[in-house]
């Protein structure tokens, strides 16, 4: 159960698009298991048009390798880190552009006592011009100390550090206190992130007056942002952000 039999978790649709859009849409969300409930995905759909998002990173996500993404037009990888009878949860990416490579992991650390580990995924898309941008999907550890939160941080901001394109960091980072938002922002700021801001922060999920989810980002222009209400869906409400490509 703590370990999932497999990690790494994919789906292609052969409607997807040859590459990603110079200006692209981006909806980061803890969807608290609930993406295969039909209401949900029918509000995500609305969403999608109404947003016209390319990119969807979601936390907490339900899915299975044998199963296609259930947006028609979308592909997805993911990250696995749990398995309950033979159904997998974790950290998912869909989009309408296929991956060109994507790299699950695994926390080193593991939640209070014997709890799961969480998991991130590692995935990029390619612009016409040949350029591409990097998405780093993350659902940070929540029931440890500050020491092993830091450790995990810096594990996960060492992956991408000499990595000079277009980059995007974006989930639920568990940052409940001020010494973890610190460190986020001292990673962030280290390899030159903007975080986005949102007019209407206090419907970001917060725990003890600070949030838990953001989305930071480097090489690109943020055109717009916005948090979209969606408490019936899951706890957390969607964090939307639009993108052109520099």
């Amino acid at each position: 159960m703590f370990v999932p039999s497999t990690l790494y978790h994919q789906s292609c649709s052969k409607a997807c698009k040859a590459y990603l859009p110079d200006s692209f849409g981006v909806l980061c969300w803890n969807v608290h298991k609930n993406n295969k409930n039909s209401a949900f995905s029918k509000y995500l759909e609305e969403k999608i048009k109404q947003k016209d998002l390319d990119l969807l990173l979601l936390q907490e996500a339900s899915f299975r390798s044998d199963e296609v993404c259930q947006l028609n037009t979308f592909a997805y990888d993911a990250a696995a880190n749990l398995e309950i009878h033979g159904k997998f949860y974790g950290v998912l990416t869909a989009s309408r552009v296929q991956s060109s490579d994507a790299k699950a992991y695994l926390s080193e650390g593991q939640e209070v006592f014997i709890g799961p580990h969480k998991s991130i995924l590692l995935s990029s898309y390619i612009f016409k011009d040949g350029s591409r941008v990097l998405v780093l999907n993350v659902h940070a550890i929540n029931f440890r100390e500050n020491k092993r939160y830091n450790k995990e941080l810096e594990r996960f901001f060492d992956f991408i550090k000499t990595y000079e394109d277009a980059l995007i960091i974006a989930g639920d980072f568990n940052s409940w206190n001020i010494k973890r938002i610190e460190k986020l922002y001292e990673h962030a700021n280290k390899l030159k992130m903007k975080a986005v801001t949102f007019g209407s922060s206090q419907d970001i999920k917060s725990f003890l007056g600070n949030h838990l989810d953001f989305i930071f980002y480097k090489g690109l222009e943020l055109e717009e942002a916005s948090v979209e209400k969606a408490k019936s869906y899951s706890d957390h409400n969607p964090l939307f952000a639009r993108f052109k490509k520099i």
